[in-house]
């Protein structure tokens, strides 16, 4: 029965929670909902009337004894339901509760559902509950709709139960026809009695029923699942949603029960499906595969026991595939028998390629030649069906067996379909693979007369491979005493250009030091006979002249020395960063082109604004120096002036292709190779190092890890071209 239009829920709480959900569903039900979160608010709503049921937060019912729910109790002038919500639900707390006038005690947060559950519950249970011997009796007084008159309506089975005594105190006609028991007889049985042994998890029932009685008495409000036990033997796996309620001190439970066995078998269905399907793709052994089937239907139906039989290749003779469940005497007996017009079920279902239903075995003529095995071991119905491959040929049979005479209904027809249909998959790849196993026995053999044919051709192509062999390792011998000697011939060149380059500049400085060393000393001879003035500053001014060429070759031999050092690029010291890769090249060649004040150099740029890296800018600008010292160097050695070219676009692989072009000399085709070679320079002792390239090389490929590549056409100028990942490799 709803509750009059526009009565009012008061939820009492200052947190936040889904308002406009449960304002919704508590519509549906003829309530608004009021939220509110003070005190005084609260008192204030209830004074103004229309309120039905208050929904409490501890948090805001004041003291240690919730003064504020007396007070709400007052207000109304009547006997107001206040259910106390916590977030963390304790028995004291719960006692505290109830001493000071709330009628039921639940959990914070709160699921919508829930909720209002426990709130059409507390509000319609006005009914006085009979007396028993022992039990209390409650009184009548205040109630307003009848709860028996709930139960009945309701389509759901549903049990109260007193949580004292743990017997039920009522008991509606859907928990009869559920647990097929009479309220007489369920009156006097505990939850616990109404469980098998064991829940399907393994639990003891007692266990599974002490742990769900004590959430629910700790006031925690969800679905449970628990598995009862039919009168007539079968589990019924239900999802339990329970209320507590409170009455004049007395707490009770309302349990409602919703029957999901038939679910929990479709699941299982399904699961068992996926598994024999997933079985046969990896190959498991045909009885594994079929055993687990026999087992997997046997779990759906009650009384069951099945088998699959197997037509042997001849196409008479059934063999013994699984049963798991039945007597192995019985399946020995079957295995071998043929195929015929009265050879049981399955004989028969193979033999007419059709289901073959028997609902008494001792009464069927099918089965009068085996009755009496059959009776042996307590069978008396078996339904069988063949299983086929594409329509006609015949793998085998699905029977079902059961103790009893009885027909197939509608659920048992739908099993045998699933289970023909699955064991014929199984039967049939077992079948393929078998077949498979034969042509590739066929197949050996040709394969080992050609192998015969082979071998012969093989021992004369070893014979041939041995000549070769010797001969490629005097190639190799030969190879490596070649490389060794260039590397020699290239160590000597660099020692020689080292030596030379060094040379210079090591010797002016002992040239001006031993001359400087000899004027200090006729100085010092002078000095003892009088200094004259023009003689100290003549000594001045060529000690000047000393220290600047001291410091110009001093400098040029540790600039060559760095240049040595270079070879090694040393990435630890790079710092990586996201930059416009433009911006920097323009920053860069700047004071580039400004310091070539001698050779008038055009420099073009045509790399787009918008394009960026996050690389290493440092390392990247040591490359652009040295490509553009290698065409002052080289390129426009002897011109007057040259052009350098520097663009740059996005691939669509995530990479920037960097090119770098002169119209200088160019690059002779014999020394295109050697040029990223170190040390390698036409310009030795004339100034260059050849450790430029050599270092921009190892850059491009190890910091930046990029490719460089370059063209070069003599008289026309040079090309390389840079793809560097748009974001460098860490």
């Amino acid at each position: 029965m709803a509750p009059p239009l526009q009565q009012t829920i008061l939820i009492v709480t200052g947190a936040v929670y889904d308002q406009a959900a449960l304002e919704e569903t508590l519509a549906a039900h003829g309530f608004r909902a009021q939220m509110v979160n003070r005190g005084d608010k609260a008192l204030a709503a209830v004074h103004g009337g229309g309120v039905s049921l208050v929904l409490l937060d501890v948090a805001l019912a004041g003291s240690a004894d919730f003064e504020l729910c007396r007070h709400l109790g007052a207000a109304a002038g009547r006997k107001l339901p206040i259910l106390m919500m916590s977030p963390s639900p304790n028995d004291d707390e719960h006692k505290r509760a109830l001493a000071a006038g709330a009628t039921g005690y639940g959990r914070l947060p709160y699921s919508v559902g829930d909720l209002v559950d426990q709130v059409l519950v507390e509000l319609t249970v006005h009914h006085a509950w009979p007396a028993r011997p022992g039990a209390p009796a409650f009184d009548t007084r205040g109630f307003e709709v009848n709860y028996h008159d709930m139960m009945t309506g309701t389509p759901d089975a549903v049990m109260l139960f007193d949580a004292e005594h743990g017997l039920p105190i009522a008991v509606n006609r859907g928990a009869e026809a559920l647990l097929g028991r009479e309220n007489a007889q369920l009156s006097q049985m505990r939850l616990v009695d109404l469980c098998p042994p064991e829940q399907p998890d393994g639990r003891p029932s007692s266990l599974a029923v002490r742990d769900l009685i004590r959430k629910v008495l700790a006031g925690e409000i969800r679905v449970f699942s628990l598995s009862f036990a039919h009168s007539g033997g079968r589990r019924i796996d239900c999802e339990l949603r329970l209320v507590m309620l409170n009455k004049d001190g007395h707490r009770l439970y309302h349990m409602r029960m919703v029957d999901v066995t038939g679910h929990k078998l479709a699941e299982a269905l399904r699961a068992g499906q996926n598994k024999l399907l997933e079985m046969v793709a990896r190959g498991a052994p045909l009885r594994q595969t079929l055993d687990t089937l026999m087992l997997l239907v046997e779990g759906q139906s009650t009384g069951v026991l099945c088998s699959t039989l197997l037509l042997d290749l001849d196409g008479r003779t059934m063999r013994a595939g699984a049963a798991p469940s039945l007597p192995a005497d019985f399946m020995a007996a079957i295995d071998g028998l043929e195929i015929g017009p009265a050879v049981g079920s399955c004989g028969t279902a193979m033999f007419r390629g059709q289901a073959v239903v028997v609902h008494d075995i001792q009464a069927d003529p099918l089965w009068a030649p085996y009755a009496a095995t059959a009776a042996r071991h307590g069978l008396r119905a078996c339904w069988s069906m063949p299983i086929l491959l594409d329509e006609d040929k015949v793998l085998g049979s699905f029977a079902m067996y059961y103790r009893e005479p009885r027909s197939p209904g509608a659920e048992e027809l739908r099993l045998i379909d699933v289970a023909t249909h699955l064991a014929g998959i199984a039967i049939a790849r077992t079948r393929h693979e078998d077949e498979l196993i034969r042509h590739r026995a066929h197949l050996e053999e040709l394969v080992a007369a050609r192998t015969a044919e082979l071998r012969h051709a093989k021992e004369q192509a070893e014979m041939a491979s041995e000549e070769l062999s010797t001969a490629l390792e005097n190639l190799s011998m030969t190879q490596d005493e070649l490389v060794r000697r260039d590397k020699l011939a290239a160590l000597g060149a660099l020692v020689a250009g080292v030596a030379h380059e060094l040379n210079t500049p090591i010797g002016n400085s002992l040239m001006v030091a031993s001359t400087m060393a000899e004027r200090t000393r006729a100085i010092k001879a002078v000095m003892e006979g009088g200094l004259r003035r023009s003689a100290l500053e003549s000594y001045l001014r060529q000690s000047a002249e000393a220290d600047d060429i001291l410091a110009r070759n001093l400098g040029r031999a540790a600039s060559l020395v760095q240049s040595f050092k270079s070879i090694a690029v040393d990435t630890d010291q790079a710092q990586r960063r996201r930059f416009a890769l433009g911006n920097f090249i323009s920053e860069l060649v700047l004071p580039l082109h400004a310091a070539v004040k001698h050779l008038p150099v055009e420099v073009a740029l045509d790399i787009p604004e918008a394009l960026e890296m996050d690389s290493y800018p440092a390392p990247l600008g040591r490359v652009i120096h040295a490509l553009f010292e290698n065409s002052l160097v080289h390129g426009f050695e002897g011109r007057a002036g040259g052009r350098i070219a520097i663009r740059a676009r996005a691939t669509d692989k995530d990479e920037i292709a960097l090119s770098y072009t002169d119209d200088g000399a160019g690059i002779p085709a014999e020394h295109l190779g050697r040029i990223y070679d170190p040390f390698f320079t036409t310009k030795l002792g004339a100034g260059g190092s050849g450790l430029g390239l050599h270092v921009a090389h190892n850059i491009v490929l190890g910091v930046l890890g990029g490719r460089i590549g370059v063209e070069s056409v003599p008289g026309k100028g040079v090309a390389f071209t840079m793809l560097l990942p748009a974001v460098a490799p860490l």
